[in-house]
């Protein structure tokens, strides 16, 4: 009697042991994952330098991919209807770093 209670008391030790253990093996593989995973994402996002220019092209306002010569989107709006301040900070170039501003400034100069 006694010798069947110690050995089911081993089994049920060695059974939690065995669930602990692996259990603890899965969570160090999902944690060293993690880490691989967010090394690998802060590696290949690097900020951009700008996202592009605008500048006037043509009588209309053009964007610009940074270091490009031709727009890669105009916008069909008449610069001569701007204001002076305007105007003149698209003849020089205004230079966008995120896709929100970017979003903004079109919106402020149409409307």
């Amino acid at each position: 009697m006694i010798r069947t209670l110690d050995k089911r008391i081993y089994l049920i030790l060695m059974t939690a042991l065995t669930i602990s253990g692996f259990i603890v093996i899965c969570t160090l593989g999902q944690s060293i994952y993690r880490q691989k995973l967010e090394n690998r994402i802060s590696a290949s996002v690097t900020p951009p330098s700008s996202v592009c220019e605008v500048r006037e092209y043509n009588g209309r306002i053009g964007l610009f991919k940074s270091g490009s010569s031709a727009p890669y989107r105009i916008i069909d709006y008449n610069v001569a209807l701007m204001p002076d301040f305007d105007r003149d900070q698209l003849r020089e170039g205004v230079v966008i770093e995120t896709d929100e501003e970017l979003r903004r400034f079109i919106e402020d100069i149409v409307t």
